[in-house]
C-alpha cells in the first residue's frame, strides 16, 4: 500500500451509499458499493454504527478485494455508510479513503465533491487543536461537525452548521456514536433517498438501492435530509437555520433487471443491444409537449445547444438536423465554454440543455448563467428529479433506463432520436418523424445482431494493435465521426481523432503512413465527396473502413448499414459502438470502467 500523497483533494463521482432500517446493514451496503462501481473509484470503506460502537472499515482497491482483506459483512449493526472514492490527484492511501473521523471517533463522514476553502478551515481547525489523519479536503467535514456539537443543539443542527460554511460542491452523509440516523445534504452533487419497507436509504445515485425499492426522494439543492429508520425529513439550509419542507415521493420506472449485466459480460454490450427498444421508447413522448416545446424553439431569438462528451457531439448532429429538417439555425457550444458566451444570451434567447444524467457541473453551470440572464432553459435529459430536471423552464426524458456503463451508447442515440423529434415538430411533421425513428428498431435489431458484432469482432483483431486510428465524415457525418472516435479512444486507449472530409487536405494527410487505419461514414447525400476524400488516404497508404449503404473498391473493410436518411446518425454510430467495445476486451481493458473517466462529472 502506497504511503505518500502529495495534494488530494476528492473527486466527482465518488459512490455513497447508507441505509439505516430493521435489516443488517452490511450486506446492503456492500451491495450498494458493487451497484456504484460504475462511477469510477479507487478506494472502498465503510463507517458501521451501532450501540455505542462507530468502526470504520476502508482500503484502497476494488470493493471484492478490499472487502476480501476487511470483511464489510460484520459487525451485524442496522445502521452503516459506504463510499468508493475516485481522487483527481496523488497517490493513493488508506488514510485518505473515506469514512473519515473527527478527533474522538464519534462522528463518520463520506463525501462527493470539493471544499474550495478547505485550507482555511483546516487552519482554523489546528489552532483550536484538531489533528487531521489524512490529506484531503473532505476529513475537515468531520471536524467541523466535531467543533459544533460543543454548541448547543441536535446532531443535524450541528451538521448544518458545519455544512454551510462548505465552499465549493458536496454530497455528505454524516452518522455519529449513538445517533441512529443518518443526516445528508446536498450542494451541486447528486444526493437521492429511497423509501424501503424495512428502513431507508441514501445514496449518489438510485441503482445502489434499486433491488430494494423503487420509491425515491430526490434532495434539492441545499436540502439536508435526516434520516432514520422508520422518517426522512427534509430541510432547506439556509443562514437563518433549518426550514422544513416537503419533497414529492417518486416512483421510478426503472427495471431492476435493466440494471443487471444478464446474459452480457460487459454494461457496454448490453446497453448497445438495449437501443432496439430505447430509440422507440425516446421517439414514444408526448404529442402536445414536444410541439409546445418545438414552438418555443422556433419562436426563441437565438438558440443554444449546450452539452459535454457525448451529448455534445449529440447537439452537433441536432444542429445539422434542424438545419435540414426544419430550417432552424442553432448555436452549439460545449457546456464548460458556454459562460464565455453570456454576453448574446437575452430574455428571448433559449438554451437547451443535453445531458444523461442531469448532474454534469458544466451543463448545470450553464443553465444558471443563462437563467442569470433571464433565458429561457429546455432540456433533454434521462434522469427524472435530477438537477437538471429542476432548474429547467421545461424538459424531455429519454427515457433510456440506467445506463451502468461509463461511456454513452443508449442515451447517446437517445438524444439524437428526440433532436430528430423536435426538428420534424417544428416543420409541422411530428408523426413523419415519430413513424421514421419507430421503423428503426428493425434496423438497429440487425445492426447489433450476433452476425453483425462476429463482423465487427474480425475487424478489432485486424485493429487492435494500431496506434492511431482516424475518422472522417462530412455533413452530419462529421459530428458523427467525432464521436465515434469518442468512443475508440475512451475504452481501447488507441489514439483515435476526427476530422471533417474537406479538411484532409489542410494539414491531416501528413499523418497518414503505410496501413494507418481511417473509418470513413458514407451516407447518399456526402457519397461523392466523401469516397474522393477516401481516395486520398488510400493513395497515401491508409486501410479504409467504409460504413456506407454499398460497397466500393475504395473500402478495404466494408461494414453495411442501410440508407436512413436524417436518421443517419444514429445508425452509423452503433457498428462503431460495437467496434470500440471489442477493441477494449482484446486489448485486456475494462469497456464499463475506462481508466481516469466518470460517468458524470460533478465538479469543475
Amino acid at each position: 500500500m502506497l504511503i505518500k500523497v502529495k495534494i488530494l483533494k476528492d473527486n466527482t463521482m465518488c459512490g455513497i451509499i447508507g441505509y439505516v432500517g430493521s435489516k443488517n446493514a452490511p450486506p446492503l451496503i456492500l451491495e450498494g458499493l458493487k451497484h456504484l462501481e460504475y462511477r469510477g473509484y479507487d478506494s472502498v470503506g465503510v463507517a458501521f454504527v451501532g450501540g455505542d460502537a462507530l468502526i470504520v472499515k476502508k482500503d484502497v482497491g476494488k470493493v471484492d478485494e478490499v472487502h476480501g482483506r476487511l470483511n464489510f459483512l460484520e459487525p451485524a449493526v442496522n445502521l452503516a455508510i459506504g463510499h468508493s472514492r475516485w481522487a483527481t490527484h496523488g497517490n493513493l492511501t488508506q488514510e485518505n479513503a473515506h469514512p473519515h473521523l473527527d478527533c474522538s471517533n464519534e462522528v463518520a463522514i463520506v463525501h462527493n465533491g470539493i471544499v474550495e476553502n478547505y485550507q482555511e478551515l483546516k487552519k482554523e481547525l489546528v489552532s483550536k487543536g484538531h489533528v487531521f489523519r489524512s490529506e484531503t479536503d473532505s476529513e475537515i467535514i468531520a471536524h467541523l461537525i466535531e467543533e459544533e456539537m460543543k454548541e448547543s443543539g441536535t446532531f443535524e443542527e450541528a451538521c448544518a452548521r458545519a455544512f454551510s460554511k462548505l465552499e465549493g460542491t458536496f454530497a455528505v452523509l454524516a452518522v455519529r456514536k449513538g445517533e441512529n440516523k443518518i443526516v445528508g445534504a446536498r450542494k451541486g452533487s447528486p444526493l437521492v433517498v429511497g423509501i424501503a419497507e424495512h428502513g431507508n436509504f441514501v445514496a449518489s445515485d438510485i441503482p445502489a438501492f434499486l433491488p430494494h425499492t423503487k420509491k425515491v426522494v430526490y434532495l434539492h439543492e441545499h436540502d439536508l435530509a435526516v434520516v432514520t429508520p422508520s422518517s426522512v425529513e427534509v430541510f432547506r439550509l439556509e443562514r437563518e437555520g433549518l426550514r422544513k419542507v416537503v419533497r414529492p415521493l417518486h416512483t421510478v420506472e426503472w427495471d431492476v433487471e435493466k440494471a443487471k449485466k444478464g446474459e452480457f459480460e460487459h454494461f457496454m454490450l448490453k446497453e448497445i443491444t438495449e437501443q432496439v427498444e430505447t430509440i422507440r421508447k425516446a421517439a414514444a413522448q408526448d404529442r402536445k409537449l414536444v410541439e409546445r416545446i418545438a414552438k418555443e424553439i422556433d419562436k426563441a431569438f437565438g438558440v443554444f445547444f449546450v452539452g459535454c462528451g457525448s451529448s455534445y457531439h449529440a447537439c452537433l448532429v441536432g444542429s445539422y438536423l434542424f438545419s435540414k429538417i426544419a430550417n432552424k439555425h442553432v448555436n452549439v457550444v460545449l457546456g464548460s465554454e458556454f459562460p464565455h458566451y453570456k454576453h448574446f444570451l437575452k430574455k428571448e434567447t433559449l438554451v437547451i440543455a443535453i445531458s444523461q444524467s442531469g448532474e454534469t457541473y458544466d451543463v448545470l453551470e450553464a443553465v444558471r448563467v443563462a437563467k442569470e440572464k433571464g433565458s429561457k432553459v429546455l432540456s433533454i435529459v434521462n434522469v427524472m428529479g435530477s438537477s437538471l430536471t429542476r432548474e429547467s423552464d421545461e424538459f424531455l426524458l429519454m427515457h433510456a433506463g440506467p445506463e451502468i456503463c461509463v461511456v454513452a451508447t443508449k442515451t447517446y442515440t437517445s438524444q439524437i432520436a428526440l433532436l430528430d423529434l423536435l426538428a420534424h415538430a417544428i416543420a409541422g411533421k411530428f408523426e413523419e418523424g415519430k413513424r421514421k425513428l419507430t421503423y428503426l428498431w428493425n434496423v438497429v435489431y440487425h445492426l447489433t445482431a450476433a452476425t453483425t458484432r462476429e463482423l465487427l469482432k474480425k475487424l478489432a483483431e485486424k485493429l487492435k494493435d494500431k496506434e492511431h486510428i482516424f475518422c472522417i465524415g462530412r455533413g452530419v457525418m462529421y459530428p458523427t465521426a467525432m464521436e465515434a472516435a469518442l468512443k475508440i479512444k475512451e475504452v481501447s486507449y488507441i489514439h483515435a481523432e476526427a476530422f471533417a472530409g474537406g479538411e484532409l487536405k489542410h494539414g491531416t494527410l501528413a499523418l497518414i503512413e503505410e496501413g494507418t487505419p481511417c473509418i470513413v461514414f458514407v451516407d447518399e447525400e456526402n457519397e461523392k465527396e466523401i469516397l474522393s476524400n477516401a481516395a486520398e488516404i488510400k493513395t497515401r497508404g491508409g486501410y479504409i473502413i467504409g460504413i456506407s449503404p454499398k460497397n466500393n473498391e475504395i473500402f478495404d473493410f466494408w461494414i453495411k448499414v442501410p440508407e436512413c436518411g436524417t436518421e443517419n446518425p444514429i445508425v452509423h454510430i452503433i457498428p462503431v459502438q460495437i467496434l470500440a467495445y471489442y477493441l477494449a476486451v482484446l486489448r485486456g481493458c475494462d469497456p464499463d470502467k475506462p481508466r481516469n473517466l466518470a460517468k458524470t462529472i460533478t465538479v469543475k
